[in-house]
């Protein structure tokens, strides 16, 4: 049903009354940490109306929240899939490893404080190696200089900052900052996680971070809508993993590419959070879920029975619109739907549990499971590691322990304390686990694993969310499996990834054949959740006297000099730094792992360059040609190079180039090494606006065969750029080393604001331009 304000609060008199007691009642704070930062579902209700009214037609619950936070309701132009919104997000949230850089850049704003509320999170730089305390404190010691900085920054400018060992960013989040209907931006691609609570939350890179901490309307191009449809009921193994690795398969890796998938139906209840949490390896903008019940106890159970109280009363504009209309819509019966696992070496390839016995021995990928990895941002609630104690107690009532090395990563220092209290951790120890840091750990390829040696064909299952080539642990002969940590658990103890726990049989210490009984676990703590230790840190009232000191001779930290502007002319005569053949994630253009201690270091950082990249020339990695010495050398070398000798360069690629992490160093080391464009078949969304908003051209073939006609000796120029306008195409011209040339023809997506940062140099230069 469509509220209306009339109709909900009457006329006259008593409209004045009930507007008041609307009024106050939605006086209460976002956060506990913000007292002073009061949640508005008055505006948003308001310019919910306004649109509604100009569209005359029912809207989805994606767009009641987007829409109700454009900066100019009545004037935006509203074309999904089109145009491009200004919007006005409620926060921030940035992890450690992308936060050096946003706030590198903040700085160089020259802003003194940021405008809306905005949270640090370090969960990124903790590797695991022996367990977490071990872990936590080599952590603290390693990067003090890189919490030095974020520390100081974030208290000078106005930022929470929630220490090393507070837990993943994403959960603390879901605890303390999502609620029913906030817009919040975060610096990681896993930010969509919040949707489990009803909330638009989208990851972007460090420069849109700064955007919105500067008070500027931040862009979004309109997205499409993705309905996907819940009926049933999960029950035995199934698991709300299920659902996305399901959805997952079906969309693909850029299937959700510039829409939000938004779940609705009779069977959405179940842990949301963990859906819309891998919605971002369909490419999708966002996930989200309507406000129910269970969002309602959550909230209560975290402290913030306020918010569900205000929520409460604008429940109509937390729910999709009887009647509004999907551009796809998916259908899963839960009650049908069963255990799936995708992979190895990408999300999307889903396989029925029942079947990848038989698909691993087809395609020769190991059956021996040789670790289970189980939390993450994506399945560490209390529910996701009951359920895997609720395993791992059967497996030790008959004297077992996992075959399989089995590791434990609580999502939150609350989850650890609370599970800890409750003896989950005790028992998932006892089966065999190590219970490591509340931190990102091994699903960014933060881990020193010791086991295999690089190279080394192996299996690994794992309740994360992302399985690229040597994602988890540097080694590109690692088959990685996704899975609920139901299925990870009970793998890591039959030690093989054959093992049906619907259907097989497990020998007990006794010898006796036994099957591991359906896992089971309480949504929520009986006993309320135990906050552990207090991690987080207030930024002060006035913060202008905070030193912020980035030494000249660090090798982790380096203040941003401003790029070049661009010289009003085409872009003639440019080489080929490397034709990349298939996939191409920001894992492989920027690689994560032991790399993380530069991310505040572009120079340093930039030595990782599409290392991990495959040049179509010779099917090798980290091995391109430089036409202009005739040798092969290192992807970044070469670039460093050309670099040197004035020569600017470009980078062709193939499909949903980027795909993956948010890391805006996948475009800021392209631009530091003088590259100029990226042309490919097509982009991921998050990486192609982060191209745009370093000064970089990102730009797709018209007719996607065109990247045959490329060769990587070539040469390419861009022409057309002084008259370039929002839709109207480039072309290049292709040399090839015979003389011969052919032309092509380039697509870009930039508007007119975008447009002003190409020919400034960067957004950041164009920010500076207009103080």
């Amino acid at each position: 049903m469509i509220l209306s304000v009339t109709l909900a609060l009457g006329t006259g008199a008593r409209r004045f009354h009930v507007s008041a007691a609307f009024s106050a009642k939605a006086k209460v704070a976002m956060s506990r940490f913000e007292p002073s930062s009061t949640i508005n579902y008055e505006k948003m209700h308001e310019n919910i109306n306004i649109v509604r009214r100009r569209l005359s037609r029912p809207l989805t619950l994606s767009e009641k929240i987007v829409y109700g936070h454009l900066d100019d309701p009545a004037g935006q132009e509203i074309d999904r899939g089109r145009t491009y919104l200004r919007l006005r997000p409620d926060r921030v949230a940035m992890q450690d490893a992308t936060a050096q850089m946003a706030m590198l850049q903040f700085i160089s704003s020259g802003l003194p404080r940021v405008a809306v509320p905005s949270t640090i999170h370090c969960d990124h730089l903790i590797e695991a190696q022996i367990g977490g305390p071990e872990d936590l404190q080599r952590a603290k010691e390693v990067n003090e200089e890189v919490y030095n900085f974020l520390a100081t920054a974030a208290a000078k400018y106005g930022v929470g900052f929630w220490k090393p060992g507070s837990g993943i960013i994403h959960q603390i989040i879901l605890e303390n900052y999502a609620y029913p209907g906030v817009m919040l931006i975060g610096t990681d691609s896993h930010t969509p996680n919040g949707g489990g609570l009803g909330s638009i939350c989208i990851g972007v890179g460090g420069a849109d971070a700064v955007d919105v901490m500067a008070g500027i309307p931040w862009e979004l191009k309109c997205p499409n809508v993705i309905g996907v449809k819940l009926t049933g009921s999960l029950s035995g193994w199934t698991s709300p993993k299920d659902v996305i690795l399901k959805v997952a398969g079906i969309l693909t890796v850029k299937g959700g590419t510039g829409a939000i998938v938004e779940y609705h139906g009779p069977g959405i209840w179940c842990r949301m959070a963990t859906i819309c949490n891998m919605g971002a390896e369909i490419g999708a903008t966002t996930s989200i879920f309507p406000y129910n019940h269970r969002m309602k106890t959550y909230m209560e159970k975290t402290g913030r029975g306020e918010i569900s109280a205000v929520a409460d009363h604008f429940k109509d504009d937390l729910v999709p619109d009887n009647g509004c209309e999907y551009d796809q819509v998916i259908e899963i019966n839960l009650s049908e739907l069963k255990p799936h696992i995708n992979g190895p070496f990408t999300p999307d390839l889903c396989h029925p549990v029942s079947e990848i016995g038989a698909t691993a021995k087809k395609n020769g990928w190991p059956l021996e499971v040789k670790v289970g990895l189980i939390g993450s941002c994506t399945n560490s609630s209390y529910e996701d590691m009951g359920r895997a104690a609720s395993l791992a107690k059967q497996a030790l009532d008959k004297g077992l322990k996992c075959k399989a090395q089995f590791t434990v990563t609580p999502g939150s220092e609350q989850i650890r304390a609370t599970i800890e209290r409750d003896g989950y951790s005790k028992i998932l120890s006892d089966v065999g686990g190590i219970v490591l840091a509340n931190a990102c750990g091994p699903c960014i390829g933060q881990w020193d694993r010791k086991d295999v040696k690089k190279g080394e064909k192996n299996t690994i299952v794992t309740s994360y969310n992302r399985n690229f080539t040597a994602r988890n642990d540097a080694n590109p002969a690692t088959h990685a499996f996704v899975t609920s940590p139901e299925i990870v658990t009970a793998m890591a103890i039959a030690g093989t990834l054959d093992f049906n726990p619907e259907t097989d049989y497990l020998t007990a210490a006794n010898g006796e054949k036994f099957k591991l009984e359906a896992p089971t676990g309480d949504e929520l703590p009986s006993r309320d959740f135990d906050p552990g230790q207090d991690t987080y840190q207030y930024p002060p009232a006035e913060g202008s006297s905070v030193m912020v000191n980035v030494s000249p001779t660090s090798n982790r930290l380096q203040l941003l000099e401003p790029f070049d502007t661009w010289q009003g002319k085409d872009l003639e005569g440019m080489r080929i730094l490397i034709k990349v053949k298939g996939k191409c994630t920001t894992d492989h253009i920027s690689a994560a792992g032991p790399w993380l201690k530069f991310r505040g270091h572009l120079d340093n950082i930039s030595n990782n360059m599409l290392i991990g990249a495959v040049n179509i020339d010779n099917d090798a990695v980290n091995k391109v040609k430089n036409l202009l010495t005739g040798k092969f050398g290192g992807v970044p070398d070469v670039a460093r190079h050309y670099k040197a000798n004035g020569v600017n360069w470009v980078v062709v690629g193939d499909e949903n180039y980027g795909e993956g992490s948010s890391r805006e160093h996948a475009a800021l080391e392209p631009r530091h090494l003088g590259g100029r464009a990226i042309i490919v078949k097509s982009f991921a969304r998050i990486h192609e606006t982060n191209l745009k908003k370093q000064g970089l051209l990102p730009l797709t073939f018209d007719d996607a065969k065109d990247y045959d006609k490329i060769r990587p000796d070539d040469k390419i120029s861009i022409t057309g750029l002084p008259s370039l306008v929002p839709g109207k195409p480039l072309t290049a011209v292709i040399e090839h080393s015979d003389g011969s040339q052919e032309s092509i023809t380039l697509n870009h997506t930039f508007n007119e604001t975008q447009l002003e940062w190409f020919r400034a140099g960067s957004a950041l230069n164009r920010m500076k331009e207009l103080q």
